[in-house]
């Protein structure tokens, strides 16, 4: 296998990734996987990696450097069990992407306490559980790297979804406080903002308005395209090209940032 310029000069890390059944997480993991690092990817149920693990079958290369495991970032001792399996395998992990996460949308006078108590457990406690578990060996390293899928709700409010927001804003606040403890050592701490996705969450999105609104569904697509000033929705492979940056040795001195790639939705 011919080692894509994206490592050229650099380590083969070993990355683990949440939420990697679909969408932004299996996009992140097949890329990752194909530029030559060792990955973790996990998912609530192993049966949700069903897509990777018939990519490695492509090469014994592929699947010697591919771990699919259960974790559930909502149990401890399901995310003390996986990290487990990888240090007695490969090692400490040197990467995380904490990209599990869910989104639902309602009034606030509409949210009930359980559908807040599932967004924050989700989208920021659980990020905080799987990022405090692997810390210390990357603190003690010479290098690591922690990074947010964290999400434009996360820098400004947004309609319909205050659970969310203030999940993914808690994810930011985390996330920088984080940069400050981990800067006089070889970790980074960052976030990763997208606008609207193509993924199932935006598909979703998109069946929502198409029922509340009887409209049709490329017009319940233009709906959420019209969020961005570049009039459209992002691809999962664009979140991809701004993890392997920050994965990158070149990337150092960049901590504490919330990268947004939502074509200038939100400037700050």
């Amino acid at each position: 296998m011919t080692i894509p310029a994206t490592l050229v000069g650099e380590q083969s890390r070993i990355v683990l990734i949440t939420g990697a059944s679909r969408g932004i997480g299996a996009t992140i993991a097949m890329g990752l996987l194909q530029d030559g690092h060792r990955v973790v990817a996990t998912a609530r149920k192993r049966s949700g990696l069903n897509e990777l693990y018939e990519l490695a079958q492509q090469s014994k290369d592929l699947k010697s450097r591919l771990m699919l495991l259960e974790l559930d970032v909502c149990d401890q001792s399901s995310i003390d069990t996986a990290i487990a399996q990888v240090n007695q395998r490969w090692g400490h992990i040197e990467v995380l992407v904490n990209n599990a996460g869910v989104a639902s949308s309602a009034p606030l006078h509409k949210t009930s306490d359980e559908l807040w108590a599932q967004m924050l457990d989700v989208n920021l406690t659980g990020s905080f559980r799987v990022t405090r578990a692997v810390l210390n060996p990357m603190k003690k390293s010479a290098y690591g790297r922690v990074i947010f899928i964290s999400s434009i709700a996360g820098l400004a409010g947004c309609l319909y979804t205050s659970a969310y927001c203030a999940s993914k804003h808690g994810v930011i606040g985390m996330m920088r406080a984080l940069a400050l403890e981990v800067a006089p050592t070889a970790v980074t701490s960052n976030a990763i903002c997208p606008g609207f996705v193509e993924t199932d969450m935006a598909q979703a999105a998109m069946d929502n308005i198409q029922a509340s609104t009887q409209r049709a569904q490329d017009e319940a697509r233009k709906v959420l395209e019209a969020f961005s000033p570049q009039q459209r929705l992002f691809q999962p492979d664009e979140i991809l090209h701004t993890v392997r940056f920050l994965i990158g040795d070149g990337a150092r001195g960049i901590n504490g940032q919330a990268l947004t790639v939502d074509g200038g939705q939100v400037m700050h």
